[in-house]
This record gives C-alpha cells, structure tokens and sequence, in this order.
C-alpha cells in the first residue's frame, strides 16, 4: 500500500513539474493551458461549486458500478449455470458489446431523460461488459478435478456452484473489476456531455464553450483522483474479499 501510495505522488508531483516546465517555456494564453498553481486556486476558491457537481457525478459512478456489477454477476451466473443460455444470451452480449457504449448515449438519453438514470446506464454499460466476460471466464474455468471430487462427496448442482465454482471464479471477477472501474467516470461524464444539467462533464462542456480553461483543467484534476480512488478502493476490497487472489499476484 505504501509503495503504491509513493508512486502516485512521485508519478503526480512528475506530472505537475513537466506542466509547469511547458507553461513556462511555451507560454501558452491562459484559455488554452493554465499553470498548475491557477488550477489549485480555481479548486479551492470555486471548491463549493466543483464540490457540488462532483458529488453528482459521484452518484452516477457508483451507481453504474453497483447496477453494473450486479447484471454482470448475474447474467455470467445464467450462463454458465443454466443449461442452453449460453446459446441464448451470450450471442446478444457479444452482439451489445460490439456496438460502441459512446455511441448509443445519445439514445440513452432519449430513452431514459436528461437526469440521473441515463448516466448511470451508460456508467453501468460499461461496467457490465467486463465484470460478466470475466467472471464467466472465470466459472468455466474450474478445475475439473475438484468438480469430480465434489460430486464424488455428494454435493448437488447448486452447491457446487456455491461452494466450489464461484468462489473460485472471484479472482476473474476481482480482475473484471479492475478492468472496468477506472472506466466508470468516462462513461457518466460522457452521458453528462450528451445531456445533462449537472456533473463533471456537464461544466466541463460549458467551461469549453466559455474558454475557462482553469475550470475545465479543475474537472479533469478531479475526474483523475476519482479514478484513482475507484482502483484503490478496488484493490483494497480484492484483498479483504479475495485474500488468495492477492497473495497469488
């Protein structure tokens, strides 16, 4: 944990330095690139502000991961479990992820409204793909030794599945997480920049138009240490949750 927590500061204060370098040898209009220390300014005095369209964007993330990791839980479940769904289901899926989740925010909106539900779709789209491709993996995966050793001990269909498969499938799961958290933001803030009336994306899109530079750079600032949460806070579960999966990288 420490280690991690020292390469995110020094590859951060690295980050910082370099901007600072370029302002000052390229000199670039303040619309087109503040210095760092006008984006701290911005962060704090506007912090109530970014603070309030932060928590919206929050909201949406955390909800497309929850819904998102559910429905992939699930339907990774249906297909292995359940006789003929892979036939049924997983032909859909591989058809749904192939079509860009970008693309279809626009009917997202249009079909759910300008408010919290789209973006959270969009954010739970994104999350889906990922957790339900690798948790199947994952439950397809079981050695087939220890399955005949749990049918040889009596266990029935389910509790093969609850005792042996799907604790055995969660390191997949933990690395679908993995995968797909870091992902969650873009997805609600693109939602927000097709349509919405608050968030991240939604003053990030009108800074742009209003060349506020300072605003837009405060958003992506924020939007980073957000994503960088998400994948810490995704290890951290991984190795409270799935001890094993840790000890195995």
């Amino acid at each position: 944990m420490s280690r991690v927590l020292t390469n995110l500061l020094s590859g951060t204060l690295a980050v910082f330095v370099l901007w600072q370098i370029s302002i000052l040898v390229l000199s670039p209009p303040a619309y087109m690139m503040p210095a760092p220390l006008d984006v701290l300014a911005t962060l704090f005095d506007r912090r109530a502000f970014l603070l309030h369209h932060s928590g919206i964007t929050l909201l949406e993330i955390a909800l497309g991961m929850f819904f998102g990791t559910l429905a992939g839980v699930v339907i990774a479940l249906a297909v292995t479990s359940l006789p003929g769904m892979t036939q049924i289901v997983w032909p859909m899926i591989l058809v749904l992820q192939a079509l860009p989740v970008f693309a279809i925010a626009p009917l997202l909106v249009l079909w759910f409204g300008f408010g919290l539900a789209s973006k959270v779709v969009m954010a739970g789209l994104i999350i889906f793909f990922p957790v339900a491709s690798a948790f199947a993996d994952g439950l397809r995966r079981t050695d087939p030794t220890l399955l005949e050793e749990a049918e040889l001990s009596g266990a029935d269909r389910w509790q093969i599945l609850r005792l042996v498969r799907i604790p055995l499938a969660l390191p997949a799961l933990v690395t679908g997480l993995r995968v797909a958290a870091p992902l969650a933001p873009l997805g609600a803030v693109i939602g927000e920049w097709v349509g919405a009336s608050g968030g991240l994306g939604f003053i990030m899109l009108q800074a742009n138009a209003r060349m506020q530079a300072d605003i837009l750079f405060a958003g992506l600032l924020i939007l980073a240490v957000i994503t960088l949460v998400l994948r810490f806070l995704v290890d951290e579960l991984a190795g409270l949750l799935v001890p094993w999966a840790k000890e195995a990288e």
